[in-house]
């Protein structure tokens, strides 16, 4: 009987070790990290704890580059170019419900989103190429964060200064609009983006095919259906709109973007992070 009850504590013994590893791990790298604030003997204990925002990962492996949603995001079909009050909660706890239930309304191009070829195409909005039939191999794998020289739009001149290399099928482009803070400000039409002849450059001589841009929309506003045209008009590149890059640093990276899986739909906010 002894030798029986060894046997079974070194079969068990690799699944104690594991256990143990795991509860270590989850106590120094919580899905849900948290701040605590000073102690007030007013409050309850629950109400000490407060979530952690962040927008860097993994020891700086990861980045975030998705705007927060909130009523000050800039948007172009609001009074007062701003986003305004888009949740509520009808179903509330506080009013005697058994959870919360939190409802949203705004446009499917609000913040950091995707363009489906249907936005800027009726034919192909009637067809149903929505944000639902995008490609999720060209809105994830390897990509480039550039710099854009900030006193230009992008044209074809300033396209091809980048000397962005062939074979390259996702870059990001930090302009002037991260520097001038524009997603945190009501919208501006002065905004930087592609002009009609720097989005068919890079349709014409470059391999990219998924688009990022640090404001609302990548075409610039005097060029805005004429430069989404060119980028829509074979079905091919994806435009991201409306990322957050600033403090990141210029470079190689994985990036990964998911919208939402709205049949239907021509745009989707989208969840976008870059790892190193």
């Amino acid at each position: 009987m002894a030798k029986t009850t060894i046997i079974n504590f070194q079969f068990l013994l690799p699944f104690v070790i594991f256990t143990l590893l795991a509860l270590t791990v989850a106590a120094n790298d919580e899905a849900y990290p948290t701040t605590t604030t000073t102690p007030d003997c007013s409050l309850s204990d629950e109400l000490l704890i407060k979530p952690a925002r962040r927008e860097v990962y993994g020891g700086g492996r990861i980045f975030d580059i998705t705007h927060q949603v909130t009523v000050d995001l800039p948007s172009y079909d609001t009074e007062g170019g701003r986003l305004g009050q888009f949740l509520r909660l009808p179903v509330s706890m506080k009013n005697g419900s058994f959870c919360n239930i939190s409802e949203m309304k705004f446009t499917t191009h609000t913040g950091t989103h995707v363009d489906a070829p249907g936005h800027f195409f009726d034919h192909y909005f009637d067809a149903g190429f929505d944000v639902d039939s995008l490609d999720l191999d060209v809105l994830n794998g390897p990509g480039l964060l550039v710099d854009v020289p900030r006193d230009k739009n992008l044209t074809a001149e300033v396209l091809e200064s980048l000397n962005i290399p062939k074979g390259v099928r996702r870059v990001l482009f930090r302009t002037l609009n991260t520097d001038r803070q524009l997603m945190f400000k009501k919208f501006d039409t002065s905004y930087v983006g592609f002009m009609a002849d720097g989005a068919k450059w890079l349709v014409e001589n470059t391999d990219i095919k998924l688009v990022g841009v640090d404001y609302l929309s990548v075409a610039a506003f005097d060029d805005i259906i004429s430069a989404h045209h060119e980028l829509l008009r074979n079905r091919e590149i994806i435009p991201v709109e409306g990322l957050k890059l600033d403090h990141v640093p210029a470079g190689l990276y994985s990036i990964h973007c998911l919208p939402l899986r709205m049949v239907g739909a021509e745009g989707s906010p989208v969840r976008c992070i870059l790892i190193k």
